[in-house]
């Protein structure tokens, strides 16, 4: 399936980590128990979820110094399971073009948040890469 498949599969097991609030490594097991992945997928979702899970202060943080007027936790969860994957792509990913990155969370929010919710995205991702912080 590829990229695009890990990337909509690592927001969903996100997502499941925060709801029942269980970043363990087990939760990641159960999930691959009851998916199939190819061996490219199972490499980009374990890497992501664990990349983002070590720097969770760190993305959280980009996150909230770019929602004017929100606090991150009044966020819907699916959104900001899309918005940690975007942003850690853009920080931590070289291969992945910032472009690509941002077109695939909007694109993903399109499909499993609300209607407004890829507009709302698309500016807390410009607002990010508008910092600068990825020139360094």
């Amino acid at each position: 399936m590829g990229r695009k498949y890990a990337r909509e599969s690592a927001m969903k097991l996100l997502y499941q980590m925060e709801i029942n609030s269980d970043f363990t490594e087990n939760a990641m097991k159960i999930f691959f128990d009851n998916f199939t992945f190819n061996d490219g997928e199972i490499l980009y979702i374990e890497k992501t979820i664990e990349t983002i899970i070590e720097n969770l202060d760190i993305i959280d943080e980009h996150i909230q110094n770019n929602i004017e007027g929100w606090d991150i936790h009044r966020l819907a969860r699916v959104d900001l399971s899309i918005l940690r994957i975007a942003i850690y792509e853009l920080l931590y990913r070289d291969d992945i073009p910032v472009q690509v990155s941002i077109n695939e969370a909007i694109e993903i929010s399109k499909k499993y948040s609300t209607e407004d919710s890829s507009k709302f995205i698309n500016g807390i991702l410009g607002g990010f890469v508008r910092t600068g912080i990825l020139d360094k």
